[in-house]
């Protein structure tokens, strides 16, 4: 799925997509929210518990690593280039009362360091998937979980995939497991 399309099915399943909130920051893709059926399916494919620490690259507003936390007893970190949005999630986290469990900072996905996630979460475009591949190999440690909503990530083949029904529009789920060296 390119570019259009997956704003378009964004659009289609009623979800929210803009550019960055905050001007001048350039976004590499449009914030698109994740369906909240979708990040339960994610997080329960991923096996998710309470010894989990669940990283959300693109973050937006936050819900997957506040559904971790809550939903799972996972603690999180959420990262994201727009610093209104990780006003949202940390408001969002202080409401659903585990701010103490998450946290959100401003930053580069492509510059931060991940290697303490035992589940990383991504909702990228499929050459971004691609460009984190080689950073995924070397951070996270072996029997790490990644799972990735609607794209692959390059030549990776997937342990898991599950599609799901949102709106009228059927994406698809991918678990990948990070094999031993």
């Amino acid at each position: 799925m390119k570019r259009r399309e997956f704003v378009l099915a964004g659009l289609a399943a009623g979800l929210t997509a803009s550019g960055c909130s905050t001007p001048g920051i350039k976004l590499d893709a449009p914030y698109v929210s994740t369906p909240q059926p979708v990040v339960d399916a994610m997080l329960r494919i991923a096996d998710v518990g309470r010894n989990d620490v669940v990283y959300d690259l693109g973050c937006g507003d936050g819900r997957i690593v506040i559904s971790a936390a809550s939903g799972f007893g996972a603690r999180g970190v959420g990262v994201d280039l727009d610093p209104r949005r990780i006003e949202e999630a940390n408001a969002a986290a202080r409401s659903a009362g585990v701010s103490g469990r998450v946290r959100f900072v401003v930053q580069d996905l492509f510059k931060t360091d991940f290697s303490e996630a035992s589940v990383l979460a991504l909702y990228l475009f499929p050459e971004m998937n691609a460009r984190l591949l080689p950073k995924i190999r070397a951070e996270l440690r072996p029997g790490s979980r990644v799972v990735s909503y609607q794209f692959g990530i390059g030549d990776w083949i997937p342990d898991a995939s599950e599609g799901i029904w949102t709106s009228e529009l059927r994406s698809e789920i991918f678990l990948f497991k990070v094999p031993p060296r």
